[in-house]
């Protein structure tokens, strides 16, 4: 009977799944949409939940979900509710629907096929047996900080160029004015409850559910939260120790990397009785430029006192070379 009762709960977020996504692709009103897709992402953290991976299921909740949302509510915020979309013709529109269906039997056949295959080796089953070799005890970190370390090292590199595509496309910071004193009052509770949780999500991420991006994006959502309560506090941000926060985490990475290939002549390849501590360090610096690049970000350009402090570190400058 319980079998039964999970069943259809699962048969039930897939189809509230495919409603979701099919509305927020054919809805016209822009923040309706946003809001699905919201929505849709915390339907498909608890679909992660439900299949046993739950740092996938943080990562959406965490990122696809609240910082990817903050920040199509952020770019919405100066456009009109409604777009006009091109008209299509009738041909169009059924090779449309046509394909979007294909796609969705096909993708759906694929999964349950994955799911149910019970020949040949998996490679989950390669991960476990090569876990204690790693440093960790977590798999999926295991997989992330050393089986595929290349990966992890990239997916840091197209966080960091997206961050300066942003900061070097906007030069003026918007304002996010939704201030109230209900919002500062949860403020003073919820900052400090997202720090806290965020440095247990890193610490506990060499064994449990957790690391670098779901810790990244946490401590971004407090940086995001102090701004949206406080908008009219001018902080004059130190541009070095932004530039710093930014790069250290792939800087780091790379200096880990090249430190392996002098001493193992493999990029990457972490020796068993340091990658334990290696892994952390990473994991640690990687965080604070996740959470820096998440809130620069959001901010959809310079941050408050950006402008302030490169016109004080010029006029500093200005005055060695006179002096």
């Amino acid at each position: 009977m319980i079998e039964l009762l999970w069943s259809i709960f699962d048969i039930t977020l897939v189809l509230l799944l495919l409603a979701l996504a099919w509305t927020t692709c054919s809805t016209q009103d822009v923040k309706r949409a946003v809001t699905l897709f919201i929505a849709m992402g915390l339907l498909l953290a608890i679909i992660w939940a439900r299949l046993k991976a739950p740092d996938l299921a943080l990562a959406e909740a965490a990122i696809g979900a609240g910082i990817s949302g903050a920040l199509l509510l952020s770019a919405i915020k100066d456009y009109p509710s409604t777009i006009t979309v091109s008209h299509r013709s009738p041909v169009m529109h059924g090779l449309i629907n046509i394909f979007t269906l294909s796609s969705v039997i096909l993708m759906s056949w694929a999964a349950w096929h994955g799911l149910n295959m019970s020949d040949g080796v998996r490679l989950s089953e390669q991960v476990v047996s090569q876990v204690p070799v790693s440093g960790v005890s977590n798999p999926v970190t295991a997989v992330l900080l050393n089986f595929r370390a290349y990966d992890t090292l990239l997916e840091l590199a197209v966080v960091l160029t997206a961050v300066l595509t942003v900061l070097t496309l906007n030069d003026r910071r918007h304002s996010h004015a939704v201030s109230s004193p209900l919002l500062q009052g949860m403020t003073h509770w919820l900052v400090p409850l997202l720090v806290v949780t965020s440095g247990y999500l890193l610490w506990v991420g060499a064994h449990a559910p957790g690391g670098a991006f779901q810790a990244g994006a946490m401590l971004a959502a407090a940086m995001i939260l102090l701004q949206l309560a406080y908008p009219s506090k001018r902080v004059e941000f130190n541009l070095y120790l932004i530039r710093v926060l930014l790069v250290i985490g792939i800087f780091t990475f790379v200096l880990v990397g090249l430190w392996m290939l002098l001493l193992n002549g493999a990029f990457l390849a972490f020796d068993r009785a340091w990658a334990g501590t290696l892994i952390l360090i990473i994991e640690t610096l990687a965080t604070l430029s996740i959470a820096t690049a998440l809130s620069l970000a959001y901010l959809g350009g310079r941050p408050m006192g950006w402008e302030e402090g490169a016109h004080n570190q010029g006029n500093i400058s200005q005055k060695g070379e006179a002096g």
